[in-house]
């Protein structure tokens, strides 16, 4: 898994690559950043966030981050509910058999730990892991906009990475943990309001067999201070059941609570751990290989030897609006602005009425509009609030007034209108917009009117 920066940037290359509008213009930080002495990781990183000017990629990241924690807690918590309520299940008898206790405690578990420790010594190294399969973060989040799906392709392909394995093995002993924990507080709870008698049977061993296996099995409990039986207290508990003293009883629950801690709890949580800091230590990084990592790498290590000589970008710029002396017809494009004659500067040598039609937003606007434009061979200037976007939705109404217009569309960009000087933040973000609306009229050849 990505850490938090890494993801950042890995989410603004997509979108990038997808042809998303951010806030701020990419292009623009991209030169800022130039001059900066910082590594290219550094570099990239301050990239990301300060295209993300606003937070709201970020916080996207954050809330798929969340969601999935709260998931696996949820998890944990049940699977620490079913330890509890299993165990509570096997000691509802006075009279308990240890080994059959024992067993059930720790029978499924060291297999499984078993089965984990072969997967890690014997599983292909380099493969792609399975849980991008098993798992899919899009039933986490609801919203399915580009942003969105984005980043759950993002959290989809790191599921697929090598270094997942660690994750999964984490989350793995995390529940047996969970589990455990929840068998030993209800095996307290139960020798706590409860009193039983411990025996044991077996076809197969003798009395010796069994102190043998006992003395054995107790050694580390007892290392770390659990009272043990005594090989007199295993006869007895085999001679008489239902009269084993209660001293004899408390030897075989405490070697019950310590075996379920030695050898349960305690392998459990060191696997855990050493999951955890293998997790750390194998986070996937960012493939700086990726041509469009290097395309901006290779910016930031261009040197200019002959400013003279050498070619400057051109971007893309939108022609100069000509302003004819047909009809004109005036309206606003989705948004609202303060100031009702703005139009006037830009056709202030026009000897033509002006009619405006105001706001031009939805359908009925738009039919409006193309109603008024069969009508009348007029030139249309559209005026395009600071607020308006060059998204698909806004380009597809500028051919369609672009089409309809018999005198020609022009376009002319008004400034912000708040009546406050904008913040350096917001001023960027002012400039990024313009830019970005240069491009798109001028690649659609639609005059732009300067003033």
């Amino acid at each position: 898994m990505y850490n938090p920066q890494d993801q950042l940037t890995e989410l603004v290359r997509r979108l990038e690559e997808k042809n998303h509008i951010f806030t701020a213009d990419p292009l623009l930080i991209t030169e800022k950043l130039q001059k900066e002495p910082s590594p290219p990781l550094t570099k990239l990183h301050h990239r990301a966030s300060r295209i993300d000017s606003d937070g709201k990629l970020a916080d996207r990241l954050v809330t798929i981050d969340s969601r999935i924690k709260g998931t696996i807690w949820g998890v944990t918590i049940l699977w620490f509910v079913l330890g509890f309520i299993g165990l509570f299940g096997v000691m509802q008898a006075e009279v308990v058999n240890f080994f059959y206790v024992l067993a059930s405690i720790l029978g499924v578990h060291t297999l499984m730990l078993l089965v984990w420790l072969g997967w890690m010594l014997f599983a292909p190294r380099n493969k792609p892991n399975l849980l991008g399969s098993l798992f899919n973060p899009a039933t986490l989040i609801r919203s399915k906009d580009s942003v969105s799906q984005t980043a759950v392709e993002l959290y989809q392909d790191q599921l697929k990475h090598t270094g997942t394995k660690w994750y999964i093995s984490r989350l793995s002993h995390q529940f047996w943990l969970a589990s455990l924990l929840g068998m030993l507080s209800s095996l307290v709870l139960l020798l706590l309001v409860k009193n039983y008698s411990f025996v044991w049977e077996s076809t197969l061993l003798q009395d010796a067999n069994v102190v043998e296996v006992v003395k054995v099995m107790a050694w580390l409990p007892n290392l770390v201070g659990f009272p043990t039986p005594t090989a007199q207290d295993i006869i007895t508990a085999q001679m008489n059941p239902e009269t084993v003293p209660q001293m004899i009883s408390l030897r075989w629950a405490m070697l019950l609570i310590g075996s379920l801690i030695m050898y349960g709890i305690v392998p459990r949580l060191i696997v855990w751990l050493f999951s955890l800091i293998m997790v750390r230590s194998s986070r996937q990084k960012l493939d700086l290989k990726q041509p469009y990592y290097q395309k901006i790498i290779d910016f930031w290590h261009r040197k200019v030897v002959d400013p003279d000589d050498s070619p400057i970008e051109q971007k893309p710029t939108a022609p100069t609006a000509l302003v004819s002396q047909t009809q004109k017809l005036v309206a606003l494009l989705e948004y609202p602005y303060a100031k009702p004659t703005w139009y006037q500067t830009a056709l202030g040598h026009s000897t033509q009425a002006v009619d405006n039609i105001g706001i031009i937003d939805d359908r009925d606007d738009m039919a409006k509009l193309l109603t008024y434009l069969q009508a009348t061979p007029a030139q249309v200037l559209l005026g395009i609030p600071p607020q308006a976007l060059p998204d698909r939705g806004t380009m597809r109404k500028l051919d369609t007034i672009a089409q309809a217009a018999k005198g020609g569309l022009i376009v002319q960009l008004l400034d912000d209108d708040s009546g406050y000087l904008p913040d350096p933040v917001q001023l960027e973000q002012l400039k990024a917009r313009r830019a970005q609306w240069e491009a798109a009229l001028a690649e659609r050849q639609i005059g732009l009117v300067r003033i």
